[in-house]
């Protein structure tokens, strides 16, 4: 047959529409299952009461086994594209639906993983737990540091129940805009290089977390600090603290809020 073209050249033959692709049929199939499996254990959670000797879950065991021959038995049908289709659907809906009923069956324990990536990735920030009650992780080196705010301004105190008293390094007070130069040191305490120097100083205010003490007493350290101290002037104000494991648990009263 000729081309009206060009009547000379031959008009090549037609091509056969190029079939679609089918789905991956095993992959689906596994989905599929999954997705089932899923939403059999998230039923026994919800529900304990249903499944509990072994002639119960014999049971469960069998029912899963037919669905697992008869959806074999379909996703292995080819040429027929459109029932295809619909079991792909079916295998996406299915795990849709395994996935919200797995978290609502293990709400709880999320939340629990949700707490603890919190804590493990506060760097120094407290993560409030509950109600009135905080929790401060330890750091690299096994010690409890907390980032805090002394009147508006943050700043980052090493947790420490051998301190009497809350210590600010001579550095932080510069930032609060205290002059340590100005300062008399007429307080003497023991350190652990010796005796020490320290100036009475009281913070408008201490916030750590939700916790806040205003008109806070602190003493301003004479000698360098790598960092300041949350000593038992804080801790005494406290309701409760207690290690728990990797961390520092710190409850407080109605007032301290």
């Amino acid at each position: 047959m000729s081309n009206p073209a060009d009547p000379w050249k031959p008009t090549p033959p037609e091509q056969p529409p190029t079939p679609e692709p089918e789905p991956r049929r095993p992959l689906l199939w596994l989905l599929f299952i999954a997705a089932i499996i899923g939403i059999v254990i998230a039923m026994a959670r919800a529900f304990p009461e249903a499944v509990r000797t072994p002639d119960d879950w014999g049971s469960v065991i069998y029912s899963l086994g037919v669905v697992a021959l008869v959806s074999a038995g379909l996703f292995r049908i080819r040429g027929r594209l459109q029932v295809m289709r619909h079991l792909r659907h079916a295998a996406i809906w299915a795990a849709i639906v395994a996935v919200l009923a797995l978290g609502f069956a293990y709400a709880d324990e999320l939340e629990g993983v949700s707490q603890r990536v919190r804590i493990a990735f506060s760097g120094g920030a407290p993560v409030a737990t509950a109600e009135r009650e905080l929790v401060i992780p330890r750091d690299e080196t096994g010690s409890f540091v907390v980032v805090a705010q002394v009147n508006g301004e943050r700043v980052r105190f090493l947790v420490d129940t051998g301190a009497t008293e809350t210590v600010l390094s001579p550095d932080d007070a510069r930032r609060l805009g205290v002059d340590p130069d100005a300062l008399n040191y007429d307080r003497q305490s023991e350190t652990a290089n010796g005796l020490g120097y320290g100036a009475s100083h009281v913070a408008e205010r201490l916030e750590v977390g939700a916790i806040r003490f205003d008109g806070f007493p602190m003493v301003v350290n004479k000698a360098p600090m790598s960092t300041s101290l949350l000593g038992m002037s804080f801790l005494d104000r406290l309701e409760s603290y207690e290690v728990r494991g990797r961390t520092l648990t710190l409850k407080w009263r109605d007032g301290a809020g």
